[in-house]
């Protein structure tokens, strides 16, 4: 059974950074890509980033691009979002999610990657 629980949330001034983690349980992480979405109210989720699981390959919503990174710890079966220079914007719930099906020559945001397993969220607050 595919499990991923988030932490890692709370509130910061403008400008500040907060980590992200995302562990999970049930599968190997190894072969799977995981994905950050957020969703804040009144708006669609999206997808802020993915990391793939064959040389851990990366990609960004555009939104996001040179503030966030992601990365991942196969040993510890652990990904992390490590978000800096946060806008009021970034603020919304946090999920990471993976897919059932492991498709490792995937890349990240082809439709081949669909997104079946989800934490419950953590919540990120921007706001001075």
């Amino acid at each position: 059974q595919f499990q991923l629980v988030e932490s890692g949330g709370g509130s910061v001034q403008p400008g500040g950074s907060l980590r992200l983690s995302c562990v999970t349980s049930g599968f190997t992480m190894d072969f799977y890509h995981i994905a950050w979405f957020r969703q804040a109210p009144g708006k669609e989720r999206e997808e802020v980033s993915c990391i793939s699981p064959t040389l851990g390959g990366t990609s960004y919503a555009d939104s996001v691009k040179g503030r966030f990174t992601m990365s991942r710890d196969n040993t510890k079966k652990t990904v992390y979002l490590q978000m800096n220079n946060l806008k009021p914007e970034d603020a919304g719930v946090y999920s990471c999610a993976a897919p059932f099906i492991s498709t490792p020559r995937a890349r990240c945001g082809s439709r081949e990657v669909q997104y079946d397993a989800w934490g419950q969220g953590t919540q990120v607050t921007v706001s001075s």
